[in-house]
C-alpha cells in the first residue's frame, strides 16, 4: 500500500482562556482534541460538523497558520510539525488553502492581477514575463477572461472572487488545498458550478483536496471519503456511499436525517437531539456526544469510545461497536 499524501496522528489544539485581574490563565478551549486520519494522493476527504466543532482550526493547522499544541503532521513522509518557519513558507507551495469568503481573503486595493502575481514572487518567480503568462493561464483555467486581471475585488460577484481564490491556490502547483468552506459564502446555483471547477481541476493536475464543509449535501457531491466532527473529536470515517447509505454513530445518524430528500412520497423520521453543544472549554467526561445521544449507555458518561475500525475502511468512536 502506497503512503498516504497527507498523515495526521494525534493531533490537537487548545486555545488558553485568560481572565481576572492579571489577565491570568484560568482554563483552555479544547478546540481539537486528539484526531487522526490520512488523505490519499489524488482523493478528497470532506470534513463536517456543526459550527464550533473544530474543523477550520484543523484546516489552518495543516498549513501552520495554526501552531498545533500536540500531535504529527505528516506530508509526503516529512513531519511539518518540526520544520522551521523558514522551511515552512517553502512548504507551502506544497500546500495551499482557499478561503471561506473570498471578499475578506482577497486584498481590495490590489488588482487581481497583482493578487495573482504575488504567491509568484513569494515563491522565487522573478521572471515578470513568466509572471503575467501564469496569471493569464490561472483566470483562464478558473473560468474567467485574461482582461479581468485589471480589475478589483470589488468588481466580481461572489463566485467570481472564489474562482480568483482558487485560481491563487493553483499558482504555484500545490499537490494539497485544502478547502475552507469555500461555497458556503455562495448562492446554491454558484455553489454547483464552484464545486464542478474544483472537481474539473482535480482531474487536470491530479490534486487532492480537504474539503471542509457543514452542508452534508455539498460534500456527498465532492467527497471520496467523509470524516465527521463534533466538539474536536472525529467520531467517524468512512468512504462517502458507505456513511451515506449505513452510517455507524449516533451524531452522524442525526446529521443525515435533517438533510433534505427531493422525493415527495419518501418520508423519513427527522431526529431531533436534546440540548446543546457543550462548551469545548469544559467538555465533557466519557464520550463528549453522550449527554445528547439518543442510544447513550451507562458506560458512555465516563468511558471515552476509542476511535477504531468496525467494518473495513469504516471507523467510528462509539460504545455500540465495542
Amino acid at each position: 500500500m502506497t503512503e498516504p499524501l497527507l498523515k495526521v496522528t494525534n493531533l490537537k489544539k487548545s486555545f488558553p482562556i485568560h481572565g481576572g485581574l492579571l489577565g491570568r490563565q484560568v482554563g483552555e478551549v479544547k478546540a481539537v482534541n486528539d484526531i487522526s486520519f490520512f488523505i490519499n494522493k489524488g482523493e478528497t476527504l470532506g470534513l463536517v460538523g456543526e459550527s464550533g466543532c473544530g474543523k477550520s482550526t484543523t484546516g489552518r493547522m495543516l498549513l501552520r497558520l495554526l501552531e498545533p499544541t500536540e500531535g504529527q503532521i505528516f506530508f509526503e513522509g516529512q513531519d511539518l510539525t518540526k520544520l522551521s518557519n523558514s522551511d515552512m513558507r517553502k512548504m507551502r507551495k506544497e500546500i495551499q488553502m482557499v478561503f471561506q469568503d473570498p471578499f475578506a481573503s482577497l486584498n481590495p486595493r490590489h488588482t487581481v492581477e497583482k493578487i495573482l502575481e504575488e504567491p509568484l514572487i513569494v515563491h522565487g518567480v522573478k521572471d515578470k514575463a513568466a509572471r503575467k503568462k501564469r496569471v493569464k493561464e490561472l483566470l483562464e483555467t478558473v473560468g474567467l477572461n485574461s482582461y479581468h486581471g485589471k480589475r478589483y475585488p470589488h468588481q466580481f460577484s461572489g463566485g467570481q472572487r472564489q474562482r480568483i481564490g482558487i485560481a491563487r491556490a493553483l499558482a504555484v502547483h500545490p499537490k494539497l488545498i485544502v478547502a475552507d468552506e469555500p461555497v458556503s459564502a455562495l448562492d446554491v446555483s454558484i455553489q454547483a458550478q464552484v464545486l464542478n471547477l474544483m472537481q474539473d481541476l482535480q482531474k487536470e493536475f491530479g490534486l487532492t483536496y480537504l474539503f471542509i464543509a457543514h452542508d452534508l449535501g455539498v460534500v456527498r457531491h465532492i467527497s471520496d471519503r467523509v470524516g465527521v466532527m463534533y466538539l474536536g473529536h472525529i467520531v467517524e470515517l468512512a468512504d462517502s456511499e458507505t456513511l451515506y447509505e449505513s452510517p455507524k454513530h449516533p451524531y452522524t445518524e442525526a446529521l443525515l436525517s435533517a438533510v433534505p430528500i427531493p422525493d415527495v412520497d419518501y418520508q423519513k423520521e427527522r431526529i431531533i437531539l436534546q440540548g446543546d453543544v457543550p462548551s469545548p472549554a469544559n467538555p465533557p467526561a466519557g464520550c463528549p456526544f453522550h449527554a445528547r445521544c439518543p442510544k447513550v449507555m451507562e458506560q458512555c458518561a465516563s468511558i471515552r469510545p476509542e476511535f477504531k475500525e468496525v467494518e473495513p475502511g469504516h471507523y467510528a468512536a462509539c460504545h455500540l461497536y465495542e
